[in-house]
């Protein structure tokens, strides 16, 4: 019998007579690629080679690269142990050309090594080929000797691969192995294509185009060779197999587990030890590489696959922890091959004990959740899929489990709810790793999350710490030191990173080379991100660093981010239980609340808040922090804020009481919140609240933007200033200053229309209007005249006098005020049918170097930029008129 390990090293051996360098596997977590949540394919680490960014000294590549697939878009897991071939964790055996050798090598390589280094009967296998790749399907007859029925046309994506949406992509082929008529299955391309029967053990691909985003295609400068073979697959079918956990390596995994839970590997039970075995590997590399179990990303990923295999021990009835005691047996098949595993088995051994203690008691819990949900079901009905899903991911209850102990009662799972369920949250972690900002800095900060991990947040307690320097980022890269504009990475820091609508916190840093500014904090994949620019000498990756954040910003700005807590509950009390927060903003100089609402708040309402708001702050009570379980937060009276998924420790901020004593019990809190940012110590910190005003965000929300503390006492010394120099030049009292200015407003109105009633008189005086007679023109009486010492806003009551003078004809009027004209056109209504006040206006316009003017047929008003042609303007509308019919 060939084991694994025999043939890994004949496979590389092999290409590596033929020219080709042994790369050793890349790690897991990909370093080249930050769209990817795990490497799954040995052509990751050679991305940037087959697109021509990275050249190598060599050109020809064969690797065994560790894979797994339990995340992402390639996500095997829900299939392990209900399969003969599926893995989480496998080895993939590759030979690799860039730009070297292509079809014509590539497919000889291929038949040697399976029939001659393997020792494979060539009898028994078949290829596929792309539909139009008759270059391929030639060299296949031609090498192999097969012939055209062993030589299978494939017109779908099923042999021809993509990077991605973008990127290098072309046809491939793929190797099958027929295991013979006594197995069910059919060939590829077949309706019996998902059987056993016919089995695919190698794919050949040919990179020739690169894809663009339009969906267009070009040859690719170098064309390339990647190839794949799952060294599993492979060595199943040598060794006498069709299935993966039937081999050596896999064997004695699954022994391992049997001897660890005291039972038997018979057919009843198999499954689990299977799953176990192979969720040993998969959990024990990634952890080996310093992926640790969390409720997001990797961890988080890495977590379900454990939790899975632990269900699995707790199903063949461990009572005890299992999986710690299995690395042993780990590490002896595979620790050669990656010493990753040896070096770090005491890190995996804890990681998997703590986590299966903590799940043991999570799986208690699940069980009496899933007890409570039944007992609300009606007789007959399923558990909804929400509530499965729930219990899935909150939990770590899967759904087989809760399907299998709801078997026993008669009653059934809305799977399809679950799916639903589920694909919202695969979404959303989808969306968690999409990156953020441009590629190369996205790429920059997920590398310092590989090799540093997540930034340790110390600001709760303190606004100064030390810290080392992990990474500095300038000019788009990663730098040993800087001395201007640089961001910052350290393994802790009291700086608040952006989130939640808190601000980031502003500061200083200081190395025993030199001091930088902080000028701003964010976060990516928990990676804290200073924004600085050194000040004075040089500060270099490694240093230890003195931080001390902005403490009167951080208090504005926590002031603000408290007073938002109070806020939120002040409009619940007066507006109603309906309000939910929309979105905040807390910086150092105002907060901006928005909220969901159907109308404005009236001003009584908005005074209404306010004193509330004032009124909680004066009690001075301590806010008070816990960390606590969501089950502990419900309690509290927290349930409402319960609207999306939190892990098994939540950060519970309280605020005041709701009698206005400051003595209570929890159940008298004022104010209660989920809230993972930074807030003062006492309401009294908050000084004073003071709301601007309510304005709409958007359809539904309303937003209030308000002050504290110090800028709040000085908007209003403001108000007051300006309301006691309002009163000065008024010569009145403070009280009298509204009433004042309303006699003053209405004494203004009504002098502005007396004088625009002398100014038309006088620009109609003296029988002006009277002086310059009708005519007719076409048959339609015309008047035209330029008038001085009015305004735009004057003309159209003229023209009402001089239609009603004339009865029936047509006006203009144009206004010479010195830097500018208006015109107005008057048309009496028996002429409107005939002609049009606003196409004589806009014959009129151009000559007084206006354009174009509005209005009604029988009133239609313009401007120019001056009198000066005037006669030519009245010229121009007696044309229109000579026109009209």
């Amino acid at each position: 019998m060939t084991s694994l390990a025999e043939i890994r090293s004949t496979y590389l051996n092999y290409f590596s007579k033929q020219g080709h360098e042994v790369v050793a596997s890349s790690p897991l977590v990909p370093r080249n690629d930050p769209t990817l949540m795990f490497t799954n394919s040995g052509m990751v680490q050679f991305k940037n080679c087959f697109t021509g960014v990275d050249n190598r000294d060599y050109t020809r590549a064969t690797t065994s690269q560790k894979c797994v697939r339990a995340g992402g878009k390639h996500n095997d897991l829900d299939n392990v142990g209900m399969t003969a071939r599926h893995l989480t964790f496998f080895e993939m055996l590759g030979n690799f050309s860039f730009g070297d050798y292509f079809k014509e090598q590539a497919i000889p390589y291929a038949w040697e090594m399976v029939t001659k280094e393997l020792d494979i009967p060539a009898e028994k296998l078949l290829v596929t080929v792309y539909h139009t790749d008759d270059e391929a399907a030639n060299l296949w007859k031609r090498v192999a000797g097969l012939p055209d029925d062993r030589i299978i046309r494939i017109p779908t994506d099923d042999n021809f691969w993509r990077m991605g949406p973008t990127g290098p992509c072309g046809p491939c082929t793929e190797i099958f192995y027929d295991h013979g008529d006594h197995i069910w299955g059919g060939p590829p391309g077949s309706p019996e294509e998902d059987g056993d029967r016919f089995i695919e053990i190698w794919n050949l691909v040919f990179m020739q185009n690169e894809q663009f985003e339009d969906g267009s295609m070009k040859p690719l400068p170098k064309q390339s060779i990647d190839t794949g073979m799952g060294l599993e697959r492979i060595s199943s079918l040598l060794q006498g197999t069709n299935n993966v956990f039937e081999t050596d390596l896999m064997k004695a995994l699954v022994d391992a587990s049997a001897n660890a839970t005291s039972t038997g590997t018979d057919d009843s039970i198999i499954t689990h030890h299977r799953v176990i075995a192979d969720h040993l590997r998969s959990t024990s590399f990634l952890i080996a590489e310093g992926v640790l179990p969390s409720n997001e990303g990797r961890g988080y990923v890495l977590r379900r696959i454990m939790r899975r295999a632990m269900r699995h021990a707790h199903l063949l009835g461990a009572k005890d922890p299992v999986m710690h005691q299995l690395v042993p047996a780990l590490v002896q098949q595979m620790g050669a091959a990656y010493p990753e595993l040896g070096q770090g088995q005491r890190l995996i051994e804890e990681t998997l004990l703590n986590e299966e203690v903590r799940f043991k008691q999570t799986l208690d819990r699940g069980l009496k959740l899933l007890d409570d949900e039944v007992a609300d079901l009606a007789d007959g009905a399923a558990l909804p899929g929400e509530a499965a899903f729930k219990l899935y991911d909150t939990y770590g209850f899967p759904l087989d489990l809760t399907q299998d102990a709801l078997r026993e009662r008669g009653v059934s799972v809305d799977t399809d709810g679950f799916d639903t369920a589920m694909a919202a949250q695969k979404a959303k972690a989808r969306a968690a790793w999409s990156g953020t900002g441009e590629a190369a800095d996205s790429t920059i900060w997920f590398d310092v999350a590989d090799k540093h991990g997540t930034t340790d947040f110390l600001g709760y307690d303190s606004t100064t710490a030390e810290g080392q320097i992990l990474a500095l980022v300038a000019d788009g890269g990663l730098v040993d030191s800087a001395d201007g504009a640089v961001q910052i990475v350290l393994n802790q820091s009291p700086f608040y990173a952006e989130s939640g609508g808190q601000v980031g916190d502003a500061g200083h840093l200081k190395t025993e080379t030199g001091s930088a500014e902080i000028t701003d904090t964010k976060k990516v994949e928990g990676v804290y991100i200073h924004f600085a620019r050194v000040t004075s000498g040089t500060i270099s990756k490694g240093q230890g660093a003195g931080l001390t954040v902005d403490p009167t910003r951080r208090d504005t700005i926590q002031a603000n981010h408290s007073a938002t807590h109070l806020l939120n509950e002040a409009l619940r009390a007066t507006l109603g239980d309906h309000i939910a927060q929309r979105g905040s903003l807390n910086a150092p100089d105002r907060l901006r609340f928005d909220f969901s609402h159907t109308k404005a708040l009236t001003s009584d309402e908005l005074a209404r808040v306010e004193r509330e708001v004032n009124a909680v702050i004066r009690q001075n009570t301590t806010v008070e922090t816990r960390i606590m379980s969501p089950d502990d937060a419900r309690a509290l009276g927290a349930q409402a804020l319960f609207g999306e998924k939190y892990g098994d420790e939540v950060r519970v901020v309280s605020m005041g009481r709701k009698d206005g004593s400051g003595k209570g019990t929890s159940g008298n809190t004022y104010s209660l919140e989920l809230c993972g940012g930074t807030h003062v110590k006492r309401l009294g910190e908050i000084g004073a609240f003071v709301a601007l005003g309510d304005s709409a965000s958007s359809a539904g929300v309303r937003r209030i933007e308000a002050l504290t503390g110090q800028a709040a006492l000085d908007y209003l010394r403001a108000q007051d200033a300006g309301l006691a120099a309002t009163a000065a030049v008024l010569k009145a009292p403070v009280a009298e200053v509204a009433d004042r200015v309303k006699a003053l407003l209405d004494e203004r109105k009504a002098l502005a229309n007396e004088v625009a009633q002398l100014r038309r008189e006088v620009a109609m005086g003296g029988g002006a209007a009277q002086s310059v007679p009708a005519e007719a023109i076409n048959g339609v009486p015309f008047q035209a005249q330029v008038l001085q010492g009015v305004t735009g806003k004057d003309l159209p009551a003229l023209i009402d006098e001089m239609k009603a003078a004339m009865g029936s004809g047509v006006v203009l009027l144009i206004a010479d005020t010195g830097d500018k004209a208006a015109v107005a056109v008057g048309v009496s209504k028996d002429l409107t049918d005939r002609v049009s006040a606003v196409d004589i206006l806009r014959a009129v316009t151009p000559e007084l170097g206006g354009k174009g003017g509005g209005g009604r047929p029988d009133m239609a008003q313009g401007g120019g930029a001056s009198a000066d042609n005037a006669e030519a303007a009245i010229a121009a509308a007696k044309s229109v008129l000579e026109g009209s019919k």
